[in-house]
């Protein structure tokens, strides 16, 4: 391994029932360009060390009457994370990497139409079905997406899917200042490969044409045996891993193939990385609450 490089397995994951006899064992592996200690600066102190202050609703509150009556099945919405330390002195490499590695802390939580990941509500709790088959831990991809980068560096995107893949500006890391979004359109397989680097959010459209999922492109920081693009994302069962085997509901890392359900229904990307370098004075409105269509199609 060349010097600087940090080199994992994609993880192994819980079972998606208690039929299955053993976890999933990715074929995948990630690979970052800064060492994992100097990414992770700020995990082990709070909030980010405490998956209790994943919301600013008390947990003592999170399964109380009146979280039940005014959020429903969605439990409590995340809360606004600080920036990450030193965020304005960091290199686009190491942007990249950090909300990898974040998103990655994740692996194995099972799709849930919940705001957070660690929200585990009790079996009578109102249930809004998926394909996993029981309430749960778990997040969806909208969901997903907004929270990593929420609490990777500080950027909450709104978490209703289609809003989400619309809104060229928002609040700046920490919730102060108003930060970009680029735009890139998708175009041939090969050419847009080339074009999208770790970090970038591709929203895929359902078969009516609407935009109901999102995906992160790893680039340079994902690792296959066959060679083929990876992403990360929270979803529905039906898609295959490069040793055929079946990946199972809820976050993990996924190829994406020329052929893939994943490139054919794209609709574009958004990069917000180079955002973090031009934040501008003012106010953008608060990022909406809401969530996102459970996917299995896989085309």
């Amino acid at each position: 391994m060349s010097a600087g490089l940090a080199s994992f397995p994609a993880g192994r994951a819980m079972p998606v029932s208690a039929q299955e006899q053993a976890p999933y064992r990715s074929p995948y592996r990630l690979r970052f360009r800064h060492p994992v200690e100097e990414l992770s600066v700020g995990f082990d102190r709070e909030p980010w060390n405490d998956p209790r202050l994943e919301s600013d609703i008390p947990h003592r509150e999170w399964y109380s009457h009146e979280v039940r009556r005014r959020l429903g099945s969605w439990g409590p919405q995340a809360r606004q994370y600080p920036a990450a330390p030193e965020i304005h002195r960091r290199s686009r490499e190491w942007l990249q990497d950090r909300i990898v590695l974040t998103a990655s802390r994740w692996i194995g939580i099972p799709y849930q139409h919940h705001h957070i990941p660690n929200w585990d509500p009790p079996a009578e709790w109102p249930w809004k079905k998926v394909a996993y088959g029981r309430n749960s831990k778990g997040v969806d991809c909208s969901n997903f997406s907004s929270f990593y980068y929420n609490y990777g560096l500080g950027v909450k995107l709104d978490t209703g899917i289609r809003t989400q893949a619309e809104r060229m500006t928002v609040r700046g890391p920490g919730g102060g200042g108003v930060m970009r979004l680029e735009r890139i359109e998708k175009r041939e397989y090969d050419e847009l490969v080339k074009r999208l680097e770790p970090g970038d959010l591709l929203y895929i459209r359902n078969n009516g044409g609407r935009v109901a999922h999102v995906i992160m492109f790893l680039g340079a920081t994902g690792e296959s045996p066959d060679g083929t693009p990876l992403v990360i994302d929270s979803t529905g069962g039906g898609h295959v891993d490069c040793e055929g085997r079946q990946i199972p509901i809820g976050v993990h890392i996924r190829p994406f193939a020329r052929n893939s359900w994943y490139y054919k229904s794209m609709a574009h990307a958004h990069r917000l990385v180079d955002g973090l370098s031009r934040i501008a004075e003012g106010t953008v409105a608060e990022a909406e609450e809401g969530g996102a269509e459970e996917v299995s199609e896989t085309g």
